[in-house]
């Protein structure tokens, strides 16, 4: 249950300490590439987004017969929103979409990682871990990227920031996190902290100074906008905007974290997917919300941001019976932010005919996801690739940067 106002449970203030007491001892990162301030967003949709039906190739010949009642349109009622000539955007995108125009976003279509079976805890710690196997390692990739760098200053110095009662894969391993999670159940008294603080500084001082130091990250996640104390976690829709207001606050701070890593759930759309209403319509919305709370929140950090969405694999070419779409393979990434390139969908297209489906049934993917985030983290960091393919994605020296990602 929650300890106090402030929204932090148990778990989320021993997360959060443990790290905050280590900053100490961490390497200092040199300069961004360019010299910019950069910020990177990591989000994590667990369950398998229908890649087909967030960006939808509407050129493809095949797409309409193969996503039947569910396939996007041009035409209707609810039309897609353009992109290009081929490829349109689920219409409960609206701030991504405008993004797009502006040149602050792009999609990476038919992308997948090397992971090619189709379970969910598998796939979801081949995508955190990145490395090219499930089991392998309990560490994410991008708080190996923090801990192996050389000294300099800004991001290593500020680590990470774990969002959610316990920190995403993606952030964690031997670089500090901060942690933080928005509550999920009703405030308790004024109060309650005060008298918490209080007994702790009798009763353990280590506790003490965990849960002083969880009352500070609440307080600079409030110094620019109220509390955030409403009930909905990352799994709702209306919770995804909220968790990403906390985390914006954060990363908005000049002394704040540079790098986050977040985690919505609720994507495994076997039954009622819906199309431009339903489910996934309402999860979509949620997302976009939260990306256009980054861009609002961030202020003028967001001209250096990027802001990378991925999930586990795609989802099946073809709907079933219970009007959903099974466990696939390719699916798309989604990329936001000053710093973004935009204006593009990138995508070596396989095409959607019975012969070129994966397995007769998926998306082939033809760009692995770890050379997007590669790309982002060599040009947004100025990461070495070499340093990438051995502390950060290993046995993958094959696997190039995907370039021209970051403006």
């Amino acid at each position: 249950m929650d300890l106090c106002e402030t929204s932090l449970s148990r778990r989320a203030v021993l997360g959060t300490s443990g790290a905050l007491f280590a900053w100490a001892f961490m390497p200092r990162f040199a300069f961004a590439a360019g010299g910019r301030d950069a910020r990177f967003v990591c989000i994590v949709l667990r369950g398998a987004l229908d890649g087909l039906a967030t960006v939808a190739p509407v050129g493809d010949p095949a797409y309409a017969g193969l996503h039947g009642d569910l396939a996007l349109s041009l035409d209707g009622e609810i039309p897609a929103l353009p992109l290009d000539g081929f490829f349109a955007l689920h219409p409960s995108m609206p701030n991504f979409a405008r993004l797009y125009k502006a040149g602050q976003a792009s999609v990476v279509h038919a992308a997948a990682t090397g992971y090619r079976e189709r379970s969910h805890f598998d796939g979801q710690d081949v995508l955190e871990s990145g490395q090219p196997a499930p089991g392998r390692t309990e560490t994410g990739w991008l708080n190996r990227f923090l801990a192996g760098l050389p000294a300099g200053e800004r991001v290593a110095s500020a680590g990470a920031l774990g969002v959610g009662p316990v920190a995403p894969l993606v952030v964690r391993g031997p670089a500090p996190v901060l942690g933080w999670s928005p509550a999920v159940l009703p405030p308790a008294g004024d109060d309650l902290a005060d008298r918490l603080v209080a007994l702790y500084a009798e009763r353990d001082p280590a506790l003490h100074r965990m849960l002083i130091e969880g009352l500070k990250t609440e307080d600079l996640i409030a110094m620019n906008g109220p509390a955030i104390r409403r009930e909905g976690g990352p799994a709702d829709p209306k919770g995804m905007s909220r968790t990403a207001l906390g985390a914006a606050r954060l990363l908005a701070q000049d002394d704040g974290p540079r790098i986050a890593g977040l985690a919505f759930e609720g994507w495994d759309t076997h039954a009622n997917e819906g199309g431009v209403k339903g489910q996934l319509a309402n999860r979509l919305r949620g997302l976009d919300d939260a990306i256009g709370v980054f861009a609002g929140t961030l202020g003028p950090k967001w001209r250096d941001t990027a802001v990378m969405v991925v999930t586990e694999f795609g989802r099946t070419a073809a709907i079933n019976g219970t009007r959903g779409t099974d466990h696939g393979t390719g699916t798309v990434v989604l990329l936001a932010g000053g710093a973004i390139r935009g204006g593009r969908v990138i995508a070596d297209w396989p095409g959607l005919s019975d012969a070129a489906l994966l397995d007769g049934r998926d998306l082939r993917p033809t760009t692995d996801v770890r050379a997007v985030a590669k790309g982002i983290l060599a040009d947004l960091f100025g990461a070495p690739a070499g340093y990438l393919a051995r502390e950060v994605f290993p046995d993958t020296a094959g696997l190039s940067p995907l370039r021209d990602l970051v403006a």
